[in-house]
């Protein structure tokens, strides 16, 4: 029991006793005086100057301990002051989730019309949305699990990873052409709605082709690890906001890449499970854009 609820209970007792009355008290709710009722996910939006389509959200921060973002592909943890890159054409909703003490959460939500795509920043990606045939059609399998105890599925605006455990895995992979020098995004929207259990799901950006049946290891990106802490609960946002896997040039997380030459790249995706009764993890809005 709430110790401060026991406390104005014994008041009462002793107040019964001594006046022989319930008439001076009365029962306190449930209260727990350690999550906050008041939270407030108020924000601003602001836009970049010299940055297109670029804007800063500012939440203001009174009883906010820290913030979830989502510009339309599933909320992720962000900062109090959140930089966001729009570069496609279109009205987006932003929803701010503040949590305050106790996690206690509210959200609020505003929208961004975007009038013109920015020419420098579009996805070099085809099909990155899976939305036909014709779209998924664009990605190669690598074949890592000749027996097809791990696969990849696709329906209409997503791709799944199946993963049977036992150290199954598959991958996916396209060429993309790429500036010496120039720097690069990667991100994507990825989903799964329990925890995983011994798994990896990674991202590479390698010079050398894929061979099949070979486990590709070139210029790895980014990722989710349960070894190194994300993954281990559901999750829906994007990758670059979910994941933990450090990247290999940088040694930090972070999805940005850059090549010594210009000419072809292969973007991989690769996944696998030691564990079995591990749910499916599904990808969509896959991209790759100039910074």
């Amino acid at each position: 029991m709430n110790l401060n609820i026991y406390f104005r209970k014994s008041v009462c007792l002793m107040l019964v006793l001594a006046l022989g009355t319930l008439n001076s008290c009365s029962e306190e709710v449930n209260e727990n005086p350690l999550v906050a009722t008041n939270v407030d996910p108020a924000f601003t939006i602001t836009t970049v100057e010299g940055a297109m389509n670029t804007y800063l959200l500012t939440a203001q921060t009174k009883g906010v301990i820290s913030s979830l973002w989502d510009t339309g592909d599933g909320a992720s943890p962000g900062k109090m002051n959140q930089v966001i890159s729009l570069p496609d054409a279109g009205t987006y909703t932003i929803t701010h989730t503040a949590v305050g003490a106790g996690a206690a959460m509210a959200t609020s939500s505003q929208q961004i019309v975007v009038a013109q795509t920015d020419p420098a920043k579009g996805n070099l990606v085809q099909g990155g949305k899976f939305a036909t045939a014709e779209d998924q059609a664009k990605w190669t399998s690598a074949k890592l699990s000749p027996s097809g105890a791990a696969f990849w599925s696709f329906a209409n605006n997503s791709a799944t990873i199946h993963l049977p455990g036992g150290g199954a895995q598959e991958g996916i992979y396209q060429a993309i052409e790429v500036v010496k020098d120039r720097e690069y995004t990667i991100d994507m929207t990825v989903s799964c709605p329990s925890g995983l259990d011994e798994t990896w799901f990674e991202v590479y950006a390698g010079k050398s082709a894929p061979v099949l049946g070979t486990e590709y290891k070139e210029n790895k990106v980014m990722g989710i690890s349960t070894w190194d802490g994300c993954g281990t609960s559901k999750f829906s946002g994007r990758l670059s906001g979910v994941g933990c896997v450090k990247n290999d040039a940088t040694k930090t997380v972070s999805n940005v890449v850059k090549f010594p030459e210009s000419g072809t790249i292969y973007l991989v995706i690769r996944s696998g499970s030691n564990k079995t009764g591990n749910e499916p993890i599904t990808i969509t809005k896959v991209e790759f854009r100039g910074k």
